[in-house]
């Protein structure tokens, strides 16, 4: 099984989409936070779902609403680069910033 690497951004992201959910549900945004890792942490690299903005790149996506996680896999690697909200649009720079961060 590949390595599963939660870089700092994807984490950010998805405490600042938590705290917001916790504004009006606490109980909501736990509940969100578990099932975004526990479905992270079944992926495989057989896992194919391609953005449909960047179809041309080596990123795939796994959507647990209202969250698209963006990951890329690395030899026995997944990097997690980046968490969305489903209706916010993704940005191309967004990916591959955060990727190259995590090469260098």
């Amino acid at each position: 099984m590949a390595e599963l690497i939660w870089t700092e951004p994807a984490l950010s992201d998805l405490e600042a989409i938590a705290d917001y959910i916790a504004f009006d549900n606490p109980a909501a945004a736990k509940k969100l936070v578990r099932r975004i890792f526990e479905h992270v942490e079944q992926l495989s690299p057989e896992s194919r779902s391609k953005p449909p903005e960047i179809r041309k790149l080596p990123y795939r996506q796994i959507v647990e609403p209202p969250c698209r996680i963006f990951y890329r896999y690395e030899r026995d690697r997944v990097l997690v680069l980046h968490v969305l909200r489903g209706e916010k649009l993704l940005r191309r720079t967004s990916l591959t910033s955060r990727d190259k961060e995590n090469r260098d």
